[in-house]
């Protein structure tokens, strides 16, 4: 029976506060990685796309491994605490990385290593760290995406001042300054694990008192239906089955790609993975629905994160070079840019978490899919902002610092109307003993959105450069921009028309 309480546990403040402190370290890197890339290492701007599209599609590849360890084997507390530990190895060699930025090519290795500790960290924490908040409430809670609102508010605080600390230290103009941002950053990383350390046994229980994320999901299931236990035994036939159809994948799309080896890794595990879940004969019809309509939704979500996630670059390239960032004097780091986004989210998340409560309470909340709709629609409207400022502007010319906020404006009220809803969709449909795997599937439509994303900001226009996108010809700022425009509205249209399908789907939940 759902819960009629008003007020949130303490647990979810207590993870509001740990998830903060991760991603500040995250974002703190981010806001200056490509920045480093092109001004300290000297890589040409498709290639610092490429690495980033690499990098910020394994982050959110690895929660797969990351989600079934804990579903299976670890729990997501110890989950939680390894991937903090390599995510604090990873930074610190960032910061070797910049120190010895003068050796290209032992400070490309450092960084490569400081990539993987990173990228493997976080396919530990992020997908448990996200589960564990659905587990402090009753199944039926209406709460819940009121919850995963507050947490994503906790996330972006975090965004917010990341790029204040990190530019503010590392991007100064000076390439030998970009290794105090990283050192910045992992210094907070170690500060989230003392922080989960010493407080989890205190917060992290149930709304009955009992301690919750320390046996895994599948354990924890079968402890309470001892007559399931011949569906719980992995199917080693089954398995190597769609081991040989990734494999079959993989080679498929590394030549399709041209031997881009990380692409055909991301987009084909996008295919096997959650082929391999829903393929569990210990699924009911109703589970298995639910889970389509999860699968479903992450897909057209792929469209809005490839969009979203190019703040991090082709939006940084157009703050550093085309944005007019001086202000009484003082020019602004373009990587300051990345957090208008979060503190336009730390403002408007309890107006949007009070709104679906409210909306919850008079039963007029539109379903998850038709939320998801809107997010799209809104991101589409942000880029065509952006792409009447820049219609007819020649290459190299500074336009208004305007743009780019109205810009992460609009996008910021798209992401709060599909993200946490996002989350809290996945938690709700999901079944309990795939609960972690299921939240690492959502986490691979972002993977396979942020390789996608790079491959976009390669198109990005430079001076006596014309590029090709299916056909059509990209020479100038306004042209990038509408590619963004046309695939979000497109996206956007066709998941509202399916909407009401997918509600039915859903059997009930919203």
């Amino acid at each position: 029976m759902a819960t009629t309480q008003q007020a949130h546990p303490k647990g979810l403040y207590f993870i509001f506060v740990t998830g903060m402190s991760e991603r500040f370290s995250y974002y703190g890197m981010r806001a200056i990685f490509v920045l480093y890339l092109i001004n300290a290492l000297m890589l040409d701007k498709e290639l610092a796309s490429a690495i980033y599209g690499n990098y910020t599609g394994l982050v959110y590849l690895t929660p797969l491994i990351g989600g079934y360890v804990a579903d299976r084997y670890l729990g997501m507390r110890k989950s939680i605490f390894w991937g903090a530990l390599m995510m604090v190895l990873g930074q610190f060699l960032m910061f070797f990385s910049a120190l010895n930025y003068e050796n290209i090519e032992l400070a490309k290795w450092l960084m490569y290593a400081g990539l993987g500790g990173l990228i493997f960290g976080n396919g530990f924490f992020k997908p448990n760290i996200s589960s564990i908040v659905g587990r402090l409430y009753e199944p039926g809670d209406k709460r819940l995406d009121s919850a995963y609102t507050i947490f994503y508010m906790g996330v972006n605080v975090g965004a917010f001042f990341a790029p204040l600390a990190c530019g503010f230290l590392g991007d100064t103009g000076n390439p030998a300054d970009f290794k105090w941002g990283f050192l910045g950053a992992a210094l907070v990383m170690i500060a989230s694990l003392i922080i989960y350390v010493a407080k989890q046994h205190k917060y992290l229980v149930s709304h009955d008192g009992t301690p919750i994320g320390f046996i895994p999901a599948s354990k924890e299931e079968h402890n309470q239906k001892k007559d399931d236990e011949e569906h719980q035994k992995l199917s080693f036939a089954k398995l190597a089955i769609w081991i040989g159809a990734g494999v079959g994948l993989f080679f498929l799309f590394n030549n399709w790609f041209d031997g881009d080896i990380i692409g055909a890794l991301i987009y084909s595990a996008c295919i096997v993975v959650p082929g391999f879940v829903i393929s569990d004969k210990s699924l009911t019809s109703i589970e298995r629905q639910r889970i389509l309509v999860i699968y479903i939704i992450a897909f057209f979500v792929i469209f809005f994160w490839s969009a979203f996630e190019q703040a991090g670059i082709s939006l940084t390239y157009f703050a550093d070079e085309q944005t007019n960032r001086t202000i009484l004097g003082w020019t602004m780091p373009a990587s300051w840019f990345q957090s208008f986004n979060a503190i336009f989210v730390v403002l408007l998340a309890p107006i949007f978490s009070t709104m679906w409560l409210k909306l919850g309470q008079k039963g007029i909340e539109p379903a998850s899919p038709t939320k998801q709709a809107i997010g799209l629609f809104l991101l589409s409207l942000g880029y065509l902002l952006i792409a009447i400022g820049v219609k007819n502007v020649e290459p190299g010319t500074k336009v208004s610092m305007l743009w780019l906020t109205g810009l992460y404006f609009i996008h910021t009220t798209g992401e709060l109307t599909l993200s946490p809803i996002g989350l809290s969709m996945v938690n709700k449909l999901s079944p309990a003993r795939f609960a972690s795997l299921l939240m690492g599937v959502w986490y691979l439509s972002m993977a396979t959105a942020n390789k996608f994303a790079g491959s976009l900001s390669s198109l990005y226009p430079e001076a006596g450069k014309s590029k090709i996108f299916m056909g059509f010809e990209v020479s100038s700022l306004y042209d990038f921009f509408m590619i963004f425009v046309v695939m979000s509205a497109i996206a956007s249209l066709i998941l509202f028309l399916l909407s009401k399908w997918l509600q039915k789907l859903m059997h009930g939940i919203r």
